[in-house]
């Protein structure tokens, strides 16, 4: 029995079955490669669905590493350490926003955020203001797994299993102003949006819904509310998504590149905002400890020295005119959409959609399907135009293997007919 196989088997005795994992053992990594068990390189595009923004074993990630897991890795928020404080300086600096508070992953800091609204409105109303305690998402949205999250999560198959979920959450059409509208009063304590939908399908809003979300917020007092989970940190070629319409939320979580793989989340957030918050009302053991917000520093910092929110642009730039290049050879891709590098091109069908990561894996490149029929791309923000080279070649032949292919079937169906 192979390595692989044994772990395979002891974990389908021992874990839950939560994964339909692919069977490949990674057992390291290199720049935008991971390798398996046998030495082979893969490309990868995916970077651990967003998280591994420097690829593998980059030096300064490697140093934070090894000088802080040496010195302190944890000490709980009972007592100050040197990290949280200098982190969060980088953190609103770079957001426009002024608080922080850290959680360990992305559906953790939406919890956060969540609570962080409902206290907000509970002072307003303490204030004498009308305002109530209902949420406003967007369909296609995606905001995490735990009650809170996954009731603002719009797909049936994420919330059904676990009903009844958190009441008190309505879902705005997607782009849609006039159902914005409708659906908004007085008793909605925040509007809860994504600048791009990751999981929905690498989705960006409208520069018109955004500022109507805003302005309507700032009618009554209301939070707007933007997951920067996937988008933020970098990876549209700005520090956050937002930044790219010109609006401010009142509230923004990040997490997933933040610290490299070690996990991290962060809620940022106003002034106004943490009025509503005081000691003893929400809290972690585990979130900002030194380990992570060491390496999370040494990821910022070395995104700025290295300049690679301005290769986002320019190599997602180029990855995206590649993907359009091969929209108009080939009729299976229906859009190509995204900012930087959060690229998705949409085929139009699900089953080729699968076909093609499948594929590509054959190819030794790794690429995902989400919303059933988009390729998403979340590469490392490292890659270079080599890189992408390599990937639109291989996505060109596998569509042009597949069209000819199909032209082979119906060819012989009209045969067989005639």
């Amino acid at each position: 029995m192979s390595k692989l196989d044994a772990i395979r088997a002891a974990e389908a005795k021992l874990l839950l079955s939560t994964y339909d994992r692919n069977p490949i053992l990674f057992v390291g990594g290199e720049g935008v490669h991971l390798i398996d068990e046998g030495g082979n390189r893969y490309l990868d595009l995916l970077s651990g669905i967003g998280v591994n923004a420097l690829g593998y074993r980059h030096p300064a990630v490697e140093e934070a590493l090894v000088r802080q897991g040496t010195a302190l890795i944890h000490t709980s928020n009972l007592y100050f350490h040197e990290g949280q404080a200098e982190l969060a300086l980088r953190l609103t600096e770079r957001s426009g926003l002024t608080r922080a508070f850290f959680a360990n992953t992305g559906t953790e800091a939406w919890e956060g955020a969540m609570k962080f609204a409902r206290a907000h409105a509970g002072l307003l109303r303490s204030e004498g203001k009308q305002i109530g305690t209902r949420f406003l998402a967007l369909e296609h949205s995606f905001h995490g797994r735990t009650f809170g999250s996954v009731s603002t999560t719009h797909k049936a198959k994420y919330r059904e299993p676990f009903a009844p979920v958190v009441p008190g959450v309505d879902f705005v059409r997607f782009d849609d102003i006039a159902d914005l509208r409708s659906k908004f009063s007085n008793e909605v304590c925040a509007i809860l949006v994504e600048a791009i939908q990751g999981e929905g399908g690498i989705r960006p809003l409208s520069q018109e819904f955004l500022a109507e979300a805003r302005r309507l917020a700032d009618s009554t007092g209301a939070l707007l509310i933007i997951d920067e989970i996937q988008a933020g940190l970098g990876r549209t070629g700005k520090w956050f998504a937002y930044q790219h319409y010109g609006i401010q939320p009142d509230i923004t979580t990040v997490a997933k590149p933040l610290a490299a793989g070690i996990p991290l989340g962060a809620v940022l957030c106003t002034e106004e905002v943490a009025r509503a918050i005081h000691p003893g009302m929400h809290g972690t053991t585990f979130g900002g400890g030194p380990l992570a917000c060491a390496v999370a520093i040494a990821v910022i910092d070395t995104m700025e020295k290295n300049q690679l929110l301005s290769n986002a642009t320019e190599v997602g730039g180029y990855f995206m005119d590649g993907l359009r290049t091969l929209a108009h050879r080939h009729e299976a891709i229906t859009d190509v959409r995204g900012k930087g590098l959060m690229l998705a091109a949409e085929l139009d069908s699900a089953d080729l959609a699968k076909e093609v990561v499948a594929e590509m894996l054959k190819r030794r490149i790794l690429i995902n399907c989400t919303s059933d029929t988009v390729l998403r791309f979340l590469p490392p923000y490292i890659l270079t135009r080599a890189h992408v080279d390599t990937a639109l070649a291989a996505l060109d032949e596998i569509l042009a293997e597949h069209a000819g292919a199909a032209h082979a079937a119906a060819a012989a169906g009209d045969v067989k007919h005639g």
